[in-house]
C-alpha cells in the first residue's frame, strides 16, 4: 500500500503546483523510483477521465477514500497492471470493480473509441502518439562522446551517426544517434532505460532532456570564469555548466530547498564536479556587491515556474478556475521578474540566460519584455537561427521548445547580454547573432559584438576591406578645404599656360 499512498501524496502536491512532478518523485526517496514515477505520470495523464469515473460511481462516498488515492487505485485497477496491494482498501475497490469497468466502457461507446488513450484530450493524444526520445548528455568532465559511443556500440547498440533533421529522432529499439544541435547529446528510442547502466551510475552520462540542456549550452561560460546558477537544484544544469567550464573557475549554486540541495550535492559528486560552491540560500537575498561575486560575469536563472511545459503536467485546463490560474501566473511572473532584475544587478555581469519549463506567455515573453524596459543596459541575443521554434512575436530572438516541433519537453530560453554602451537608453532590444551555434564547446567562443544598427548584407570584397586611417581622415572638413585650394591653384596655372 506504500506505493499508492506515496503516489497519492505526490499527485496532490503536483496538482497544487508545489513543484515539478519529477522533482517530487525523486525527493520522495521511495525505494522503487521508476515504478512510482510511472504510476504518478500515468495517473496524472488520465486524471480527468478517472475523476469522471469516480464521481459517476460515487466511489468516494462509499469507500471514504480521498480523490488522489482513489485515482491511483482506480488507474491501476482499470488501466494499469492490476492492484498491487491487499487489505481493506483492495477489498473496497474490488467490491466496486464491475461498476467502475461499466462506466469506463460506456465512456468509450459514447465517444466511439476502443482504446483508453483515445479518451484523452487532444493535446494528450498527441503526446501518446509522439513519445519523446530518450536524451542522454555525455559528461565531458569524466569522458568523451567518442568513448561513450564506442562503449555503447560494444554493448550491442547500433550507432546511426549524427542527426540532420527532427524526423531522424524517431528511432527503433537499440538504435541511437548524435543530436544535430548539441554535440554532447545522444538520442535513443523512448523506452531505453539507463538507470541501472554502468555509464549512468559512474557519472559518465547524465539523463537530461534536450530542452533542459539549452540554458547552459547557450550561456557557454569559458573555462576559468565565475558563474552563478541562481536556482540550481536538482543540479543537471550546474553539472552541464561545470563541463562547459572544463571544471575550472568557480560555480556558485543557490537553492532555498535544503533537501534538493543535498540531492544536488550527490549528483555533482557522481559527475566529478569540483568547481562548485553550494549555498542553501534565497538568491534574492544574495548581495551583488559581496566581494566574492566581484568576478561573476555569467549567470543561469531557471526560477520556479508553472511547469506547464512538462509532459506529465500537461492537461486540459479548460475546466480549471481561470481566475485562479491567471492569479497564479501573475504571482509567478512577478517573482520571475524580480529574480531577473536582481540577477542583472551584479556589477560585472556580461551574460544571463533566463529559462522556464513553461508554455505560458506571462512567464516567458512578457517577463523578458518587462525586464528589458527596466534594464536598458542589456539586450537580447538572437539564438540558434535554425532552431525550429521561436519566441512569440516580437521576441523571436528567444527560443521555445515543444513536444510537437522540437521533440522535447516544453521550454523557453532567452539570453541577455550587456551593451558596449551600457547605460544609454534603447528604444527596443538589439538583435544579435549568437556565436554559440557555430562554435563547439571544446573551444569556447566569445560572442563578437557588432553595431546596434548593423545588418547582415551581401557586400563586395572592397566593401569588406577596412578603410585605412589616413584615407578616413581625408573625409574631414579640413582636408576637403585643402583639396579645394589645390584644385583652384591648378586651374589658375592651366589658364596662364
Amino acid at each position: 500500500m506504500a506505493l499508492y499512498m506515496k503516489a497519492a501524496e505526490i499527485l496532490e502536491k503536483a496538482e497544487r503546483k508545489q513543484a515539478a512532478l519529477k522533482t517530487l518523485v525523486y525527493d520522495s526517496k521511495f525505494a522503487n523510483i521508476k515504478q512510482l514515477f510511472a504510476l504518478v505520470c500515468e495517473t496524472q495523464k488520465f486524471s480527468s477521465i478517472l475523476e469522471e469515473i469516480i464521481e459517476s460511481t460515487k466511489l468516494l462516498k462509499q469507500t471514504k477514500l480521498r480523490m488522489p488515492l482513489a485515482k491511483v487505485l482506480v488507474y491501476d485497477l482499470l488501466m494499469g497492471q492490476g492492484l498491487k496491494c491487499g487489505g481493506s482498501w483492495k477489498a473496497a475497490i474490488m467490491k466496486h470493480r464491475a461498476r467502475l469497468q461499466s462506466v469506463l466502457a460506456r465512456m468509450k461507446v459514447k465517444q466511439k473509441v476502443s482504446k483508453n488513450e483515445d479518451l484523452l484530450p487532444k493535446n494528450l493524444k498527441q503526446l501518446v502518439a509522439d513519445q519523446l526520445p530518450r536524451y542522454v548528455r555525455v559528461n565531458t568532465v569524466k569522458t568523451t562522446v567518442d568513448d561513450v559511443v564506442d562503449y555503447l556500440k560494444r554493448d550491442g547498440l547500433t550507432y546511426l551517426g549524427q542527426a540532420s533533421r527532427i524526423d531522424d529522432l524517431t528511432l527503433k529499439e537499440k538504435e541511437f544517434l548524435r543530436d544535430m544541435h548539441l554535440q554532447e547529446l545522444l538520442v535513443f528510442s523512448p523506452k531505453t532505460d539507463f538507470h541501472d547502466h554502468f555509464l549512468y551510475k559512474a557519472g559518465h552520462i547524465i539523463l537530461q532532456d534536450k530542452a533542459s540542456c539549452l540554458p547552459a549550452y547557450l550561456l557557454n561560460p569559458p573555462p576559468g570564469s565565475h558563474v552563478i546558477d541562481a536556482c540550481a537544484a536538482p543540479g543537471n544544469k550546474s553539472s552541464h555548466l561545470a563541463a562547459i567550464m572544463k571544471n575550472k573557475g568557480r560555480l556558485f549554486a543557490f537553492d532555498l530547498d535544503a533537501k534538493r540541495l543535498t540531492t544536488m550535492s550527490t549528483l555533482l559528486l557522481r559527475a566529478g564536479v569540483t568547481c562548485q560552491q553550494l549555498a542553501n540560500q534565497d538568491f534574492l537575498k544574495v548581495d551583488p556587491e559581496d566581494p566574492q561575486y566581484k568576478d561573476v560575469e555569467y549567470m543561469l536563472l531557471d526560477p520556479s515556474c508553472s511547469g506547464s511545459g512538462m509532459v506529465c503536467l500537461q492537461h486540459d485546463d479548460s475546466s480549471d478556475n481561470q481566475e485562479r490560474v491567471e492569479a497564479r501566473l501573475a504571482s509567478l511572473a512577478s517573482f520571475q521578474l524580480k529574480c531577473l532584475n536582481h540577477g542583472l544587478s551584479f556589477p560585472r555581469l556580461k551574460r544571463l540566460v533566463y529559462s522556464t519549463c513553461s508554455i505560458h506567455r506571462q512567464e516567458n515573453e512578457e517577463v523578458v519584455a518587462a525586464c528589458l524596459k527596466q534594464n536598458p543596459g542589456f539586450r537580447l541575443v538572437s539564438l540558434l537561427p535554425r532552431w525550429p521554434e521561436r519566441g512569440l512575436e516580437p521576441l523571436t530572438q528567444c527560443l521555445r521548445a515543444s513536444t510537437q516541433k522540437t521533440r522535447t519537453q516544453g521550454f523557453f530560453v532567452a539570453l541577455f547580454e550587456k551593451h558596449n554602451n551600457a547605460g544609454t537608453k534603447v528604444e527596443k532590444p538589439v538583435v544579435q547573432k549568437s556565436s554559440v551555434e557555430a562554435a563547439p564547446h571544446s573551444q569556447p567562443s566569445r560572442c563578437k559584438k557588432r553595431p546596434a544598427d548593423s545588418e547582415e548584407t551581401e557586400t563586395s570584397e572592397i566593401d569588406k576591406t577596412p578603410i585605412p586611417a589616413a584615407e578616413e581622415a581625408e573625409s574631414t572638413p579640413a582636408k576637403k578645404k585643402k583639396r579645394r585650394k589645390r584644385n583652384k591653384k591648378k586651374m589658375k596655372e592651366a589658364t596662364v599656360e
